[in-house]
């Protein structure tokens, strides 16, 4: 079974080899390849997994070296895989919610007359993800870690003759390499300290290593994390990504590239465990951004950013219970997974929407298409309760169990961590709610085509297969687009209780993780009266607002918060003033050191050597009498000296 783990990533590497060097004599079955071996890869998948579930739990891991990629004296660098219950989980994720997003994007992108290509870069996006979980050191991981940002660059500006998608491709790739750099320091210094970048001594030796380097480590690791995953302070890329068609976005969100920060914590668990500080960072960094996320989504009218300031804080919930250490790792996880089916669902779901609506992103344009298109109202309602923890649903299960991490914590810090996630939970619900009604319920606002507020235009149609000013006329979606959102709609659903089952997901991960059962100061069962009693009362605000009246067709000024909220909580704003401003001043302040101390030195040095040899050049000027004048002046002296010196 070991010789099938390569083929996991050489399946969708293979078809995005073909589909985009193939040429346009592909174009008409392109869409078919690419979906056949991304579901190729789901079958190698459950075929291990199937195999894996047979053994016992300690001897579930398995490995495939392929070849050693740099062999030199005292640096050893393999092409090798490790697939255990971790990256086995992450296998599934991938290849299964990627398959159904493939699927769903032969209906989607039908019209498209380079839908060859779209394949082609949603099979190499598998494949990078793919290589990232699977390999066992840290630099192979790296290389699926540039690879994701590579192709998350090339799906982000698909739509390239759009100013808008090529500047949100080139902000996103930017600041990601910001998070790279701290990949690339952490793996330096892996090898400085312990002399491997294999993830078995690695982790292996970190009981034995200095706090100090442990924690330079681990924070050089969250920065990496909150680059490819959206969190403060790197998080500004994530709501312009929505320029991408929308299949891209559910990919992004849901299985590929905002997961691989909360892998890469969880996968250096032994790490983070080594460094207190570093894991208080991690909870803090968590925290913050669950609330920005959950603030930013609030204010939004376009839906697509509405659910990327949905998913910023529900990465958080899983960096903040990742932070928490093993009372935390599994449920970051279990939360990884249930995420990836509600989240998948809502975008799929807001891409039928789109579809059905001329590609019209503002919530305020739509408004009572539930009789309009049933199976998209239905499957989205689900994954709407499934986030906003709804009892027995997906979301409540893991969502729930974080928060209960959070308590467990102990002290000051776990009340207030805690009490920062049943915060989050509300104010989910609220932003949820809001979307649920603006989109299905109400008044049928896309009639009247009215303007849309200069506080917050709306975003270009994204595809060219409708017209841009053509009045809408909302329909189901076709099969084609249905179904795959039908299968994740059942995920949201029982996912989340055939986890917890028996603890079953906790059994499944523990031999990797590791888990220690947290002691709340409050009871569980309290614990989860707060998570109900908070969805609530997030439901009845949104209700009172905008489920009682008309929905005001140009968004209202709104207070201090609610502007800034619809600016991103003005994180560009902040980045402009210090990274680019900032960088213009040093810049400027380089230049002036450059040019008067620097140049000046130089130069000054340069002007006295000059003036000197100026000087000197006159005694050499070539008539002999000069000469004996000079020797007879310097024997003279000489004499003098050797005279004075007798006398004394």
């Amino acid at each position: 079974m070991e010789n099938l783990i390569a083929l996991l990533v050489a399946a969708p590497l293979l078809g995005a080899a073909v589909l985009l060097c193939g040429g346009r004599r592909l174009d008409a079955v392109g869409h078919l390849i690419g979906t056949a071996l991304a579901a190729a890869s789901f079958v190698i998948g459950v075929v291990l997994f199937a195999d894996m579930v047979g053994k016992d739990a300690e001897h579930r891991e398995m490995g495939q070296h392929l070849f050693s990629w740099i062999p030199v004296e005292g640096f050893q660098a393999d092409v090798a895989f490790q697939l255990d219950q971790l990256s086995m989980t992450f296998v599934l994720l991938i290849t299964g919610v990627g398959s159904l997003i493939h699927v769903y994007s032969i209906g989607y992108m039908e019209h498209d007359e380079r839908r060859r290509r779209f394949f082609g870069y949603l099979n190499l996006f598998l494949a990078a993800m793919l290589l990232l979980v699977l390999a066992d050191n840290y630099l192979l991981l790296y290389v699926g870690w540039e690879g994701v940002g590579l192709a998350s660059y090339l799906l982000i500006g698909f739509w390239q003759h759009k100013p808008s998608a090529a500047t949100a491709a080139k902000k996103a790739f930017l600041v990601n390499r910001v998070g790279d750099v701290g990949l690339s320091i952490a793996i330096m210094l892996m090898f400085t300290t312990f002399g491997t970048f294999a993830f078995g001594p690695v982790l292996e030796a970190t009981g034995e290593t200095g706090e100090g380097k442990l924690t330079a480590i681990a924070l050089m690791l969250l920065l990496a994390a909150c680059g490819k995953s959206a969190q403060v302070p790197l998080q500004s890329w994530l709501g312009d990504a929505m320029e991408g068609p929308t299949p891209v976005s559910a990919l992004i969100h849901a299985a590929t590239m905002v997961t691989a920060g909360v892998y890469l914590i969880v996968r250096s668990a032994d790490i983070f465990n080594g460094s207190p500080d570093a894991q208080l960072v991690t909870t803090v960094v968590g925290a913050v951004t669950l609330l920005f996320g959950a603030i930013v989504g609030c204010a939004k009218d376009d839906i697509k950013k509405a659910l990327a300031g949905s998913t910023m804080s529900q990465i958080g919930y899983m960096v903040l219970a990742a932070g928490l250490g093993p009372i935390g790792y599994v449920f970051a996880i279990m939360h990884l997974v249930t995420h990836g089916f509600f989240k998948a669902g809502l975008f799929l779901g807001a891409g039928s929407v789109m579809h059905g609506m001329n590609d019209e992103v503002d919530m305020r344009k739509y408004g009572g298409l539930r009789k309009y298109m049933p199976v998209t109202f239905v499957t989205f309602g689900l994954g709407y309760l499934a986030i906003i923890g709804f009892p027995g649903l997906s979301g409540f299960f893991s969502k729930d169990k974080i928060i209960e991490a959070a308590f467990a914590k102990g002290g000051t810090e776990g009340w207030i961590l805690g009490s920062v996630a049943l915060l989050g939970a509300a104010i989910t619900a609220y932003y949820m709610t809001r979307v649920m009604l603006m989109t299905f319920f109400g008044e049928e606002r896309w009639r009247s085509r009215p303007t849309a507020s200069p506080a917050e235009p709306s975003v270009e149609p994204a595809a060219e297969h409708h017209g841009e000013h053509a009045e809408p006329h909302p329909h189901e979606s076709p099969r084609v687009m249905t179904i795959p959102m039908i299968v994740l709609a059942v995920g949201s659903v029982f996912g989340g209780a055939y986890f917890s089952l028996g603890d079953r997901f906790i059994h499944w991960l523990e031999p990797v993780t590791e888990h220690a059962h947290g002691h709340p100061p409050i009871s569980a069962l309290t614990v989860t009266a707060a998570t109900v009693a908070v969805m609530v009362i997030g439901v009845g605000l949104a209700w009172l607002q905008y489920g009682r009246g008309p929905v005001p067709v140009a968004a209202p000024r709104g207070s201090l918060l609610t502007r800034a909220a619809r600016r991103d909580l003005l994180q560009d704003d902040f980045n402009h003033v210090v990274l680019v401003r900032g960088g213009e001043h040093l810049t400027r302040s380089l230049v002036y050191v450059d040019h008067t101390l620097v140049d000046g030195v130089v130069n000054g040095t340069a002007a006295t050597m000059g003036g000197l040899s100026g000087r000197l050049r006159r005694v050499q000027n070539g008539y002999a009498r000069s000469y004996a004048v000079s020797m007879f002046g310097g024997a003279a002296i000489l004499i003098a000296v050797t005279l004075l010196m007798r006398a004394v």
